[in-house]
């Protein structure tokens, strides 16, 4: 007689298929998040290309292409999504319908004017967008763009791109991070002071080899607690402590039992999650925290909900997440524990949910304003949770102490400082001169590089030079884009672009520099 049939695993969706890889990292909330969001790519240059087709792909909502230009040849030598059918024709056009052809459930639309064009006949263009992405602006542009973005909270990301050197500023007025996904997340156990189920279950259940390493260590720390009574510890603290404790658990061996190994193992890290981290505790004390009104964002309202939770009903800590680390165990005894992990967790998020409500309600805004997914995601990431205040790029062109700790001995450190200001002094030299520097006449241009760059730095209070060298390489490249390195500076910024749409992973504060010649990079914070 033959064996029945194993049942079918659900059939994935179509969409779930396309974007599995992607699901993996962020989520199902996350891809939705993106699947909503549109943005605006602002000049079609191979960078905010690169920069498009790193979110065309993975499904972002919309897009839509600025640009008041025409395809020329030059523009066919470095930038994939132009050919030669467009020679003449709209940029914006051009790039639009060959980034639309890589995913076509995403939908693309263009726009036939510059970026100054739209900012002086139809500012709002822009407030409908998600975010928007600029690359190779000239600095007066540049700093209507942004402060224009500014004033209508709309994130920006800025891309540059000239020869061996690029770069990516992100100007954020405010930005939340619910998942950061670190990199060594501790699981949250409270066996030091299990909740009452917890111990319950612990207490009434005999270890054996079968039942998983939490019950052991707990077996194990409760002999602990007692020989340390009079100084009233509740776990190992240091290493000594933590020996102690190993050796005992090995010496309860009978034999080569995993489940005893693996709480050996575990004693390094088992223990002291659960309390409110230095990070989260500056969201607790935060203006924006203390005092809600209409218009906080509902982060703000759920982080006072957490911090109520956590000081008047939880001892001091935070809510369980409920998630438990693999563990060599029979099936029953895993399941079992892991039930009553996510059962606690659950009704610690529904008090914290219950709390947002009072506090919608106190503040006239709609109940579906907060849903209860989105309470249970927050109590499960609050010890991750951060905040990021950005500033704005026009602010880096006025004297400020934040530039300061880039100059030492009246040097500016390290060349890829030094290049990010040259690059500012290539902008404005646009703005200035109307021409590319090293286009027709280089050495003339050296000079005049060489001028303006001196005057932007003494503006800014830091009375140093730019090496020669390094005016030199920005004249060299003549304003030509090298494709391959726009290809990983547009990466890099779509990456960050889905970090801010899905409020996953922390992005970069605030500027990265990357140099292809020696392969080196830099994160700054200006």
């Amino acid at each position: 007689m033959s064996s029945p049939a194993p049942p079918k695993s659900p059939e994935l969706s179509d969409k779930s298929k396309k974007y599995d890889r992607q699901i993996r990292l962020w989520g199902e909330h996350g891809q939705t998040l993106l699947e909503a969001a549109t943005i605006c790519v602002v000049n079609v240059t191979a960078v905010g290309c690169e920069a498009a087709k790193g979110l065309v792909l993975p499904g972002i909502g919309g897009f839509t292409v600025a640009d008041g230009s025409t395809v020329k040849e030059e523009d066919l030598g470095n930038n994939f999504f132009l050919d030669g059918s467009y020679l003449g024709k709209s940029k914006a056009l051009a790039c639009k319908q060959l980034l639309q052809e890589l995913n076509p459930d995403v939908n693309g639309d263009y726009v036939d004017e510059s970026v100054d064009y739209i900012l002086a006949n139809r500012p709002n263009f822009f407030d409908s967008f998600d975010l928007v992405i600029a690359s190779n602006l000239n600095e007066k542009s540049l700093l209507q763009l942004s402060n224009r973005l500014w004033e209508s909270n709309v994130p920006l990301v800025y891309c540059r791109s000239l020869g061996m050197i690029g770069s990516i500023r992100l100007q954020l007025k405010e930005h939340c991070i619910v998942e950061a996904h670190p990199d060594n997340r501790q699981f949250d156990l409270r066996l030091e002071q299990p909740f009452e189920a917890l111990r319950e279950h612990l207490e009434s259940t005999v270890v054996t080899n079968k039942v998983p390493w939490l019950l052991v260590l707990y077996k194990y720390l409760k002999v602990w607690q007692q020989e340390h009574a009079v100084g009233g510890r509740l776990a190992p603290g240091n290493y000594k402590e933590k020996t102690t404790l190993r050796e005992a658990i090995r010496a309860g061996m009978q034999a080569d039992e995993e489940n005893y190994e693996e709480a050996i193992k575990a004693v390094n890290t088992a223990f002291g999650a659960g309390l409110v981290p230095s990070s989260l505790k500056a969201i607790f004390e935060d203006d924006a925290c203390e005092q809600l009104h209409k218009k906080s964002d509902v982060f703000w309202i759920m982080a006072k909900a957490l911090k109520h939770f956590v000081v008047e009903e939880n001892k001091g800590f935070l809510p369980l997440p409920g998630v438990l680390p693999d563990m060599t165990a029979n099936t029953d005894s895993y399941i079992a524990l892991q039930h009553i992990y996510r059962q606690q967790a659950l009704q610690d998020a529904d008090q914290v949910y219950h709390k947002c409500q009072d506090y919608l309600k106190q503040l006239s805004l709609p109940a579906e304003s907060i849903d209860e997914r989105t309470v249970r995601l927050l109590c499960r990431e609050a010890a991750g949770l951060a905040i990021l205040r950005g500033t704005r790029i026009a602010d880096e062109y006025e004297k400020s102490c934040r530039l300061l700790p880039l100059v030492e001995d009246n040097e500016l450190q390290g060349t890829l400082t030094a290049y990010n200001f040259a690059l500012r002094a290539y902008e404005r030299f646009l703005s200035e001169c109307g021409s590319i520097p090293g286009e027709c006449a280089v050495e003339q241009d050296i000079g005049r590089l060489k001028s303006i760059a001196s005057k932007m730095l003494n503006d800014l209070g830091l009375h140093v030079p730019i090496s020669d060298d390094v005016l030199h390489e920005i004249c060299r490249y003549g304003g030509a884009e090298l494709h391959a390195v726009s290809a990983f500076i547009g990466g890099c910024a779509a990456q960050e672009v889905i970090k801010i749409i899905t409020k996953q992973y922390k992005p970069i504060d605030n500027t990265f520099i990357y140099n292809a010649i020696s392969t080196e990079s830099v994160t700054l914070k200006l």
